[in-house]
């Protein structure tokens, strides 16, 4: 099992690092011949996304990462990541790959400073969660498995191959969100 991580900006060493924990061969997406190989799952990181959707269209990564999403590739998006997926932005910014049937609210907790963690259920299991600067989803489509809610907020969600959650299960020690995505691979 290969999973790619995008390694354009933010926590991917943080994601790779978790993945081969778990004895899963994992690599960096950077340029169109990091994909020229087979591999079974993606992994987009948080960071800023702003700055990643711009990297992936001039280093030619947008299109054929969307095909595979689009042709059941699994995919694991954490916190920039989820804005990267998401069909819709709040305050009408295009969106990146837009594949995911949600509308996303970004920095939707604020700053840096406003930075928290906690502990909540994510698909029938307590799991420790860290948020920063996160966005979270503020509509789901009809096809949307809600796998995580906070203070009302939607955080964590599944749509067939794509699971997108709001914190950053990278830098925890519980291992139950990349489970969920290696049980899709």
């Amino acid at each position: 099992m290969r999973v790619g991580v995008l390694a354009l900006q933010g926590a991917f060493a943080e994601h790779i690092a978790v993945l081969e924990k778990l004895g899963i061969e994992a690599f960096e997406i950077r340029q169109p011949k990091d994909i020229s190989k087979p591999f079974d799952g993606l992994v987009l990181p948080g960071g800023e996304s702003t700055v990643m959707k711009k990297l992936l269209r001039k280093l030619n990564l947008l299109e054929p990462l969307k095909k595979n999403i689009e042709n059941g590739m699994p995919v694991l998006a954490t916190c920039a990541g989820m804005i990267l997926l998401a069909g819709d932005i709040e305050g009408g910014e295009p969106p990146c790959f837009g594949t995911l049937d949600i509308t996303v609210k970004r920095n939707a907790y604020g700053r840096q400073l406003g930075s928290f963690v906690c502990t909540e259920n994510f698909n029938g299991a307590l799991i420790e969660m860290r948020f920063i600067r996160a966005p979270y989803a503020v509509r789901v489509g009809e096809n949307i498995e809600v796998l995580a809610v906070h203070d009302d907020k939607i955080v964590a969600v599944k749509q067939k191959n794509q699971i997108a959650v709001a914190f950053h299960p990278e830098l925890t020690n519980d291992t139950t969100v990349y489970n969920l995505f290696i049980d899709m691979i």
